[in-house]
């Protein structure tokens, strides 16, 4: 009689938890935990001040929360990422984490050429080779549907929409094993949100890309993401399944934020 085929159970590709960061008076988080698997969108909406962009930044390790833990199921990356010093960490976001801003200025040198901004990612990974540069570069503007005829031009003259492309080019240059993305579309024309959303969900489908997604439109959070955590106050109020989330919310806050969109 042959044995029974063993059920492999998927890690975690991130896990976070109990993370709090208080500001003065203001406790911007408090005990938030999340665990995202790997090709995974997990979306996190919430009114301004919720908490959640303080939450990106915390996994994108330009906040130091006041405790709680941080890992990356990644073979050469060990322990509490929210003890690596500056160095571990920049080099760690260089390489494994990407990273696109709602404000294009916090992402990119806005007068440099946009195959520049996406080089220089290649450059603090240690790649010194001007002709790789310059096609990894064409490559990731590429996926990331940027009009490779304006590769040299600098993000100071392209659109809004261009910019954001040009961001999400220089995060995904090194294929990060996580996307994190900031209100990637808030400030865009509705058409060009559309774009944006799609090239996205494109590379997401392509490229099993695990992103976690902030955003305060519930539309943007609905087109992309399979796991929903609603915030409120710097806590969790809720999460669950994308459909089951919008479709049936069980917390009073999150009630009001699924009808006023409706």
């Amino acid at each position: 009689m042959m044995d029974a085929p063993q059920i492999v159970k998927t890690r975690p590709l991130l896990i976070a938890r109990n993370v709090s960061k208080r500001y003065g008076a203001v406790q911007a988080l408090q005990d938030v935990s999340a665990s995202v698997y790997p090709g995974e969108v997990l979306g996190i909406v919430g009114e301004s001040g919720s908490g959640k962009s303080t939450f990106l930044r915390c996994l994108n390790l330009e906040e130091d929360p006041d405790h709680g833990s941080y890992t990356l199921d990644l073979p050469d990356v060990q322990g509490n990422l929210f003890d690596l010093d500056r160095y571990a960490r920049r080099m760690l976001c260089a390489t494994r984490i990407g990273i696109v801003y709602q404000n294009p200025h916090l992402g990119l040198l806005m007068k440099h050429s946009s195959s520049g901004n996406v080089a220089e990612r290649l450059l603090i990974a240690g790649e010194r080779r001007f002709g790789v540069l310059r096609e990894k570069a064409r490559d990731a503007l590429d996926a990331s549907e940027f009009p490779l005829d304006r590769m040299d031009a600098p993000p100071i003259e392209l659109s809004g929409g261009m910019q954001q492309r040009v961001q999400l080019a220089k995060a995904i240059a090194l294929e990060p094993a996580l996307l994190l993305l900031d209100e990637p579309t808030t400030g865009l024309d509705v058409s060009v949100q559309a774009l944006v959303l799609d090239t996205l969900k494109k590379l997401q489908q392509e490229r099993k890309i695990t992103m976690v997604i902030v955003s305060h439109d519930l539309g943007v959070i609905r087109t992309l993401s399979d796991r929903v955590m609603v915030m409120k106050g710097g806590q969790v109020v809720e999460e669950g399944l994308a459909d089951q989330v919008f479709q049936d919310p069980q917390h009073a806050y999150t009630q009001q934020l699924v009808h006023a969109k409706l």
